[in-house]
């Protein structure tokens, strides 16, 4: 079986607005599809918005943590990976 490698993982949720912060390992651009995965975590979802201090961005390089809206609720620590 070809095990998947995570290109990113989640460093913090916001509840309220449903924003996760990822620290990505690789290059994502608007629109790329990932898939969120954790103990309690499973869904995929296109990356629609990205924000970098508070701006929107169409791009989110390595090694860098943006936040992004998400569709259900993340937890520290749940990675992503690329579908």
């Amino acid at each position: 079986m070809n095990e998947r490698k995570p290109i990113g993982e989640i460093t913090h949720y916001f509840g309220g607005i449903e924003v996760a912060v990822v620290k990505f390992n690789k290059k994502m651009k608007a629109g790329d599809k990932v898939c969120f995965k954790g103990a309690t975590t499973d869904f995929e979802q296109k990356l629609d918005s990205m924000q970098l201090d508070h701006k929107e961005v169409k791009e989110a390089a390595k090694g860098k943590e943006v936040g992004i809206k998400v569709s259900d609720k993340v937890r520290a620590g749940d990675k992503v990976y690329e579908v």
